[in-house]
């Protein structure tokens, strides 16, 4: 790609104000899910899980820009957005969290990846996914939370829109963020090892909020997700 055909990586202050709205709008959703009255043949209930799940998501997709310094310029707001939101994401921790990533961008699909599996398989490299990122202190945390939660939130509530939707979150970002972008074909043979959605930005957004650019996104990592669309 041409130095002409690069997208403008000026963030402040779109990139702070975007991630504050993700947080507040999860923040939001979650406390109106876990107060209100669960009741499974309410449609509201499924539209509640797959909200929540794609503001986890959003979570995520912030924390991950951060790592790439692309939600602040400023360093330490940059830093404090990407450990909230790793955070908020069922205690994952910003500082194990970067060098792993960046680790992804230096090795793209070899063994030296930590995302990458080489069987190809999906449940196997789903696996391995989790397991590259899930540790004995996060279990803890997320067991003791959920002790104290029950106190203040139906416990079934908390099950169902706290917990399902982290799952589901999780595969999200497995699925459209590093299985289909990764898995070995005829059509990710590039310096990358990338391959990339169809140009539709409505489903690139909806997918993994434009993560499908997965090609663009490694070829200019400085530039974060709300971008990405004009990079394709």
């Amino acid at each position: 790609m041409s130095r002409s055909n690069r997208i403008s990586t000026s963030v402040d202050p779109i990139g702070v104000l975007i991630g504050m709205l993700l947080i507040l709008l999860w923040s939001l959703s979650l406390y109106y899910l876990l107060t209100m009255h669960l009741d499974y043949g309410n449609p509201l209930t499924y539209i509640g899980i797959l909200i929540q799940t794609y503001l986890y998501t959003g979570l995520f997709i912030t924390s991950h820009d951060a790592m790439h310094g692309t939600v602040s310029r400023n360093k330490k707001v940059n830093n404090a957005i990407g450990f909230i939101t790793s955070l908020l994401f069922v205690f994952n921790f910003y500082y194990k969290l970067q060098p792993k990533h960046h680790e992804h961008h230096k090795f793209v699909g070899t063994n030296h990846d930590p995302d990458f599996h080489k069987s190809g398989h999906f449940w196997l490299w789903y696996w391995h996914f989790l397991k590259q990122y899930i540790t004995i202190k996060q279990l803890v945390l997320i067991t003791v939370c959920m002790q104290l939660l029950r106190f203040i939130f139906p416990i079934e509530n908390l099950i169902i829109f706290w917990a399902l939707p982290s799952i589901l979150s999780t595969f999200q970002l497995f699925f459209f963020g590093t299985y289909i972008p990764h898995k070995v074909g005829h059509d990710n043979d590039n310096k990358h090892k990338s391959r990339s959605l169809k140009k539709n930005h409505v489903l690139a957004f909806i997918s993994c909020y434009f993560f499908g650019y997965h090609f663009e996104h490694h070829d200019q990592p400085g530039v974060p997700w709300w971008k990405l669309w004009q990079a394709k």
